[in-house]
């Protein structure tokens, strides 16, 4: 699996952009995603991607994350051309997930979590995405 992108969760996309502007990265797409309440701006150079993550309402996981942490990295993403047996291996092999099937996610493709207790703190998520 290639990283698809690395999550960023900020109270202010403008202002937390603005360092990644600078090193080159420039603004691919944004948008909301209404059912996780986050405002989502995917920031792109080269085949990099971050995607900075801002709360639109205080019961988010974003929300919360950033009143537990403090804004910082939140996740990283692995892109994997069949979301749905990869959560089916998984599952067999016992991996801790946060979701058993996949949900929607920014830009219309469809993602899944896995617990961070899995992989030493770090929480993953598995974006189906195609080559």
């Amino acid at each position: 699996m290639n990283i698809h992108h690395i999550g960023i969760a900020v109270e202010d996309l403008e202002q937390a952009a603005k360092p990644y502007q600078q090193l080159g990265y420039t603004l691919e797409a944004q948008g909301t995603v209404e059912s996780q309440g986050v405002e989502v701006w995917m920031l792109k150079s080269g085949p990099s991607r971050l995607e900075l993550l801002k709360a639109t309402r205080p019961d988010s996981a974003i929300a919360r994350f950033i009143e537990k942490r403090g804004p910082g990295m939140h996740h990283i993403a692995l892109a994997t051309p069949s979301l749905t047996a990869e959560l089916q291996r998984l599952a067999a092999n016992g991996t801790p997930l946060i979701d058993t099937t996949p949900r929607p996610g920014f830009g219309g493709h469809l993602v899944a979590f896995i617990h961070p207790k899995w992989s030493g703190g770090v929480l993953v998520e598995l974006v189906e995405a195609h080559a």
